[in-house]
């Protein structure tokens, strides 16, 4: 039986840790051909011999997604290694969160470039050639402090309601010739980056129904279903994975 998204390829950035991981080896188990970027070349590297070993095929390419520039790179060099890009997950993302009269300048703008610069400019790049070809998905990584107010959160929280926009925008503009893009916007997710929590981390998820932190596989689960032949009627939509936050 032929796997689902065999004979595609999957673009996943910020994919050596956290959700990006666990997605990348999701869509690579689903026969993807799965590009694994971020900035880490060693963690890069052991992503890859995941997904090979799981009987996929992967590649890493290395991207701080800083600046304009380097969004296009990274898209010109995935083209360079597979001819075409059908699936693009935007997972790279910072999250620092404190007090407003702490943030420096080269804090937000370092916060923007990487959540909403290098996001457009990927699109940018690669969402034209699949609406040539009909057919792609782009799914976003969010958050659920895009969608209230939160103390301290307000920088990141902000720079993610900008992506869940653009998340809008882009199915409008790419939708009708074929190009799904949807967003997924997780709860409180026990990673390496968010690990310094502590604490914290299971207080805030304490607040959601489900009262735990999420695991990076149940995040990937639903951006593996936003990109698959399930999803084919979903367009523009910002799918909570939030523990039923959304609720409360």
């Amino acid at each position: 039986m032929t796997a689902e998204l065999s004979g595609t390829t999957a673009l996943v950035t910020g994919a050596t840790s956290g959700i990006g991981r666990a997605t990348a080896v999701a869509l690579g188990k689903l026969g993807a051909h799965v590009l694994v970027s971020g900035r880490d070349a060693g963690r890069g590297e052991q992503v890859v011999k995941e997904i090979v070993a799981g009987g996929g095929g992967a590649a890493f390419l290395g991207s701080d997604l800083a600046d304009a520039a380097s969004a296009r790179d990274l898209a010109t060099r995935a083209l360079t290694v597979t001819g075409q890009v059908d699936v693009l997950v935007n997972s790279a993302g910072v999250f620092p969160f404190g007090p407003t009269e702490n943030t420096t300048e080269p804090d937000f703008d370092s916060v923007y470039a990487l959540n909403v610069k290098a996001p457009y400019f990927l699109v940018a790049a690669l969402a034209p050639a699949m609406a040539e070809r009909g057919t792609g998905s782009i799914v976003n990584v969010s958050t659920m402090v895009a969608e209230f107010g939160a103390a301290g959160m307000g920088l990141y929280g902000s720079s993610k309601a900008a992506l869940e926009l653009l998340t809008k925008s882009w199915s409008a503009e790419f939708g009708p010739r074929g190009v799904r893009v949807n967003a997924v916007s997780p709860g409180p997710t026990r990673t390496d980056g968010t690990a310094a929590m502590g604490e914290s981390l299971d207080q805030l998820a304490s607040l959601a129904p489900a009262g735990r932190p999420a695991d990076p596989d149940e995040i990937a689960a639903a951006i593996v279903f936003l990109i698959t032949g399930g999803a084919s009627f979903i367009h523009g939509a910002v799918l909570p994975v939030d523990g039923g936050r959304v609720a409360v």
